[in-house]
C-alpha cells in the first residue's frame, strides 16, 4: 500500500459514502414500500462501513474487546423507497468526544440523487468486558478526529438537531 492510499483509509473523503446498496423484496411492506424498519438496517450497514475506517469494526470488537452502541437515534422518511431502488447513504461525522460519536446520515438514491430518508444518531463507546461505556484508546481517537476535522469545513444539512414536535399553529 502507498502511502497516499493510506491516508484515503485514515481519511476517507467527506462527507463518508456507503458502498451502494439494493432493497431487498422481504423488506417490501403491504404499502409496496420500504418498510420503516429496513432504513434503520441500511443506515447501521454504512455505519459498519465507516466504523471499519475508525478502526472499531468486528476486528476491533474481537481483538480489543470494544464496539460502540447506539444510544439515540432519529430518523426522518421523506421519500418512499422501493424494490429495485439502487440506495446509498453519506454519513457526516457532526462531532466526536473521547467516548461519543454524533453522526447524520442520509440515504439517497444511489443514481437519481433524490433524498429518502434521514438518520441523527449518537453513538457510545463501550469496553465489552465490562459493558460499560468508556474512552476511545488514543489510536482510535486520533483517527476519528481525522474524520471529524475533515467534516468540519462541510455546511450542516437541513434537519441537523431537529425535534418532533407538533406544528406551531
Amino acid at each position: 500500500m502507498t502511502l497516499a492510499s493510506e491516508d484515503a483509509v485514515l481519511s476517507p473523503p467527506a462527507p463518508f459514502q456507503s458502498s451502494i446498496m439494493q432493497i431487498e423484496p422481504q423488506w417490501i411492506d403491504y404499502n409496496g414500500h420500504l418498510n420503516m424498519a429496513y432504513y434503520n438496517v441500511m443506515f447501521d450497514r454504512a455505519i459498519d462501513e465507516l466504523w471499519v475506517q475508525f478502526g472499531i469494526g468486528p476486528t476491533y470488537m474481537k481483538e480489543r474487546h470494544g464496539s460502540t452502541f447506539t444510544a439515540e437515534c432519529h430518523v426522518r422518511y421523506l421519500r418512499e423507497i422501493h424494490l429495485g431502488d439502487p440506495v446509498q447513504v453519506s454519513i457526516l461525522l457532526v462531532g466526536a468526544d473521547e467516548k461519543r460519536l454524533h453522526t447524520f446520515e442520509e440515504l439517497r438514491h444511489a443514481t437519481e440523487g433524490w433524498l429518502s430518508a434521514t438518520s441523527e444518531n449518537m453513538t457510545i463507546h463501550i469496553d465489552m468486558k465490562t459493558r460499560k461505556t468508556a474512552p476511545f484508546p488514543p489510536d482510535i481517537r486520533a483517527r476519528i478526529e481525522a474524520i471529524a476535522d475533515a467534516h468540519r469545513g462541510i455546511a450542516r444539512p437541513e434537519g441537523l438537531g431537529r425535534r418532533i414536535a407538533m406544528p406551531s399553529k
